[in-house]
């Protein structure tokens, strides 16, 4: 059974990002570019000198990748952990971390894409809020609005609720706490020790380049393994390059369709995924959808902060 949810300590204005790189190798101007962008907002960078470390198509060997978050997590001067990038590699090294660890800590954890194996890992055995949210992986194009919004999660500045508005929705109303992240990564999670928990959860879900057959494919495996029959709502957040110029139906309607049969409210076209803007949402945290006015209400910060 996972342990009693716990929020992250809040990020203190002028704090220390420790930055990791669980996963596909980083590029040094890039990693540099994002780094500056969290300088101009008055907090310190810090990384370990082998973060630029290759190993095929990773960042390192898992034995440094691992070390590397466990360092971060470990290190008193360290207030919040944020990713380099996703790419691959951060299922490698789930089963090197160590979950007291992480819990006792309680640093707010920012990554998605293959970064939503970490933050599902991170809920289920350390029960720790995590938050799917941009990384460095933009370099300087980072927008202000993503890191405006991005600050205010982690330092518990925002006003709440947070209010989402999509594009389009159907349904009534839904409460649960957020789970998901990228569509793919959700679906690699099943039958693992971390895989995701829906029950009475709202779904959020997001991917990038994955046909829509494939969606399907992904989504069906979910419904097959009982992941969406127990869900209290379900929203969308970008699926960007997966269509197809000669395909019979889009992505959307692939989604649309399935999220029709469930029966459940649903909202898409929400801001946050592989494109722009990718908004930051905390994972765990309790949420209201409105399928009818296309609406997500955020209802917690996500941290705790400390008088």
């Amino acid at each position: 059974m996972p342990p009693a949810l716990l929020e992250p300590r809040a990020l203190r204005r002028g704090g220390t990002i420790g930055i990791a790189a669980p996963a596909g190798a980083v590029d040094p101007e890039i990693l540099a570019a994002g780094e500056r962008r969290w300088r101009t907002r008055g907090f310190t960078v810090e990384r370990r000198g082998d973060v630029l470390a290759r190993h095929r198509y990773l960042a390192g060997d898992d034995a440094r990748r691992a070390a590397e978050l466990m360092t971060l997590v470990a290190d008193p001067q360290i207030d919040a952990i944020v990713c380099a990038r996703g790419g691959f590699g951060s299922p490698r090294i789930l089963d090197r971390l160590d979950a007291q660890a992480f819990r006792a800590a309680r640093k707010p954890l920012v990554g998605f894409s293959d970064v939503t194996a970490l933050l599902l890992w991170q809920r289920r055995a350390a029960g720790l809020i995590g938050f799917h949210g941009p990384m460095l992986e933009r370099g300087g194009d980072l927008r202000d609005d993503e890191l405006d919004a991005l600050v205010a999660a982690l330092t518990g500045s925002g006003p709440l609720p947070l209010l989402w508005r999509g594009e389009r929705g159907a349904g009534a109303r839904a409460a649960g706490r957020l789970t998901g992240g990228s569509l793919t990564m959700i679906a690699g999670s099943l039958g693992t020790p971390w895989e995701i928990d829906t029950r009475g959860a709202i779904l959020l879900l997001e991917d990038r380049g994955e046909r829509p057959y494939r969606i399907d494919r992904l989504l069906q495996q979910l419904r097959s393994a009982g992941k969406l029959e127990r869900v209290a709502g379900v929203g969308l957040g970008r699926f960007d390059g997966c269509d197809e110029p000669d395909a019979s139906i889009t992505a959307a309607e692939v989604l649309h369709e399935l999220l029709t049969e469930l029966g459940v409210p649903w909202v898409a076209g929400l801001p946050f995924g592989h494109g722009t803007p990718n908004l930051p949402w905390p994972l765990g945290a309790r949420a209201r959808l409105d399928g009818e006015r296309a609406e997500l209400h955020v209802l917690e910060p996500g941290v705790l902060r400390e008088l």
